[in-house]
C-alpha cells in the first residue's frame, strides 16, 4: 500500500494483543490487554461457554456467529441447524433470542453436540484451543479476528463488504471456504455441512490449518518490537513530533 499512498502507514492487527501471547516462542505481549475498551453485554455469559469450551478436545468445534446486524429467515435458520447437526461436529451458535425462535422446538436442548447462546466473548472464544472452525458472515472485525488467531474459516456472508472479506478468506489467505447458495438464494445443510468437514478434516483442511498458522504468525511480528505495525506506530509519532504547530486562526 505505501508504494500506491507513499504518506498511508499501515498498523495492525488492532486487536487485543493478549490473544497473541505465543507459548511456544519467545513472544510475550500484556496478559491484561483483553477488551476492546467497552463490552455492552452481559459478562456472566462468559463463563457458561469457556466452561463448555474447556470440556471439548482441541480443534473440535464450530464457533458459529453472524455479528449483531445479519437478520437469517426462517429457512436459512433451519438449513443452518440442520447442517451443523449432520457434521456431526461440536457447536457453539451465537443466536438472538428472536432469531432462537425461528429453530425447531427444543432443538440443541437435548443435544450435547451443541450449545446455543445469545451472546459469549469473541475474542476469548476464538482464541481456545478447542474451537476448530469459525463459521461467520465475514464482518471485517469478525475476519480480522480469525486470521489473527489462526482459525479457519467457513465464510457465509451476508452484504456489504462480507461478500469481498469472504473472497479474500477463501482465494487470497487461503484460510477457509465459502459457502455457495442455491438457486433460491439458500445455503443448504449439505453444503453447510460439507463446507464444515472441508476446514475440519481431510488433506484440505491441512492445508488451510497451515495457512491460518502462517497468517497468525504474520499478525504477531507484525505488532512485535520492530515489526511493521510497531514501526509505523512510531514513524507516525515522530512526525507529529517534527511537524510544526499549526498557525493559530485570524
Amino acid at each position: 500500500m505505501s508504494k500506491v499512498f507513499p504518506s498511508t502507514l499501515t498498523i495492525g492487527p488492532t486487536i487485543p494483543s493478549a490473544y497473541l501471547n505465543n507459548k511456544h516462542k519467545r513472544v510475550k505481549f500484556k496478559d491484561d490487554d483483553k477488551e476492546y475498551g467497552f463490552n455492552l453485554f452481559e459478562s456472566e455469559a462468559s463463563g457458561v461457554c469457556m466452561e463448555w469450551l474447556n470440556k471439548k478436545p482441541v480443534g473440535s468445534i464450530v464457533y458459529v456467529s453472524f455479528g449483531s446486524m445479519a437478520n437469517l429467515s426462517v429457512k436459512q435458520i433451519e438449513e443452518l441447524s440442520m447442517g451443523l447437526k449432520a457434521s456431526n461436529m461440536y457447536f457453539l451458535w451465537v443466536i438472538r433470542p428472536f432469531e432462537q425462535e425461528k429453530l425447531r422446538d427444543k432443538f440443541g436442548e437435548d443435544d450435547d453436540k451443541g450449545l446455543l447462546v445469545k451472546w459469549c466473548p469473541q475474542l476469548e472464544v476464538l482464541a481456545n484451543e478447542a474451537v476448530g472452525c469459525f463459521f461467520t458472515h465475514c464482518g471485517w472485525n469478525s475476519a480480522m479476528e480469525g486470521l489473527s488467531l489462526g482459525v479457519p474459516m467457513v465464510a457465509m456472508p451476508q452484504w456489504t463488504d462480507q461478500t469481498t472479506n469472504a473472497k479474500l478468506v477463501e482465494g487470497v489467505w487461503k484460510v477457509g471456504v465459502r459457502v455457495r447458495v442455491d438457486e433460491n438464494g439458500i445455503v443448504g445443510r449439505h453444503e453447510i455441512s460439507g463446507c464444515i468437514r472441508q476446514v475440519m478434516e481431510g488433506e484440505r483442511a491441512k492445508e488451510i490449518k497451515y495457512n491460518a498458522n502462517k497468517w497468525r504468525n504474520i499478525a504477531i511480528r507484525a505488532i512485535s518490537d520492530g515489526g511493521s505495525s510497531d514501526n509505523n506506530i512510531d514513524r507516525f509519532i515522530s512526525k507529529l513530533k517534527s511537524s510544526p504547530p499549526p498557525s493559530s486562526a485570524k
